[in-house]
């Protein structure tokens, strides 16, 4: 998924350029064959470990699999935007048969896992992962990609995604809100993950960013359609249409905080001693999508020049850090390293404490 938003962001470039849309493309492609290789490799190893139920009842597994409907929606939005242009006809209903899959997907990991956690898995406060917030996110994520999938539809199809999209947008913001809380509780009284897992002090910006986005193009697309559809209410779709940048620029405003926190955090930790490189480096990516996903919204919508800036600086940005960690994790892979990082990473958002961390010792063990 972080693949998929660097793809979107740099076809949606504030300032736009040819070149960058034909790049865009390729990196949707190679999206394209990624998710399609992790899903064979997925489940060919739940066919040969029969081990699902046991993904699902895990404390830390089991969050992951709200990335699979993430993974997918970025794969819709890059359609839709890419292929919008060409007036295909096929286009339209492919994207509304692959959201709809998107959606019932996002549900089952935003009912199933919450009561999991509360009912099977074992946690506590003080080894609490921003990745408790995962199985929310992607019912936020569905909304944003249904105002796209909608705005290639017209009449009572693209009003119901719309109206869909609320309805899941509310439910994943709420929920993610109050799981943002318990893991600032968690830092605020534990303080920092370890410097092996302070990348996911990102994932909370992911929800903030893409809320901020989602309800910004749900305006758009209600002031579109509203009108003529619901004529009985037919002011609602420009008073959602104000709602969403009011309510879109606050979440962004939040959303900027949580970025600089985060920031912040890496830049302590890096001082403090070297950060190694693990496959949780990639929860920078689509977190940080998000937020240049809602500036970038908001300078379409303002014009106003500063947007525009910021979202262009995070947005090359990001695709340096995208192409930095695509080059690094080839590397580590090639040489090993990466598998015996990650099964470090795993052992301590498992079994320890923050604050008795001990990387060396990790490693000794695993040796």
């Amino acid at each position: 998924m972080g693949t998929g938003i660097v793809s979107i962001l740099l076809y949606n470039f504030p300032y736009h350029s040819r070149e960058l849309q034909y790049l865009s493309w390729g990196i949707s492609l190679i999206n394209l064959v990624l998710f399609i290789a992790c899903c064979v490799l997925f489940s060919w190893r739940i066919a040969k470990h029969r081990d699902f139920y046991g993904i699902l009842v895990h404390p830390q597994q089991s969050m992951l699999l709200g990335a699979i409907p993430m993974g997918l929606c970025t794969l819709v939005v890059s359609l839709v935007w890419t292929l919008k242009p060409y007036n295909l006809a096929w286009m339209p209903p492919l994207a509304l048969v692959l959201w709809c899959i998107d959606v019932v997907m996002s549900l089952l990991s935003f009912i199933v896992i919450p009561f999991l956690v509360t009912t099977h898995q074992k946690h506590a406060l003080e080894t609490v992962n921003a990745s408790l917030l995962l199985p929310a996110v992607p019912t936020i994520v569905a909304s944003t990609g249904g105002a796209i999938v909608a705005s290639v539809h017209n009449g009572g199809v693209a009003t119901t995604i719309v109206t869909i999209s609320y309805m899941l947008w509310a439910m994943g913001m709420g929920v993610a809100m109050l799981l943002t809380i318990v893991y600032l509780i968690r830092l605020v009284i534990h303080k920092l993950p370890p410097k092996e897992a302070i990348a996911t002090v990102f994932i909370p910006l992911g929800p903030f960013g893409q809320a901020s986005y989602g309800i910004q193009l749900l305006g758009v697309q209600a002031a579109r359609l509203f009108p003529t559809e619901l004529p009985q209410i037919a002011s609602l779709g420009e008073i959602l249409q104000s709602v969403g940048f009011f309510v879109g620029l606050m979440i962004w405003s939040l959303a900027t905080w949580w970025f600089t926190h985060a920031a912040y955090a890496m830049v302590y930790t890096r001082v403090q001693g070297k950060i190694p490189f693990h496959l949780g480096w990639w929860a920078l990516i689509f977190p940080i999508g998000t937020f240049a996903a809602s500036t970038n919204s908001l300078w379409n919508m303002t014009g106003y020049t500063f947007f525009g800036v910021v979202a262009s600086f995070v947005i090359v940005g990001l695709a340096l850090l995208w192409l930095s960690i695509v080059m690094v994790t080839i590397c580590y892979a090639w040489t090993g390293e990466l598998f015996k990082a990650a099964s470090v990473v795993r052992l301590e958002l498992q079994n320890s404490e923050p604050e008795d961390i001990d990387s060396e010792s990790l490693e000794e063990c695993l040796e």
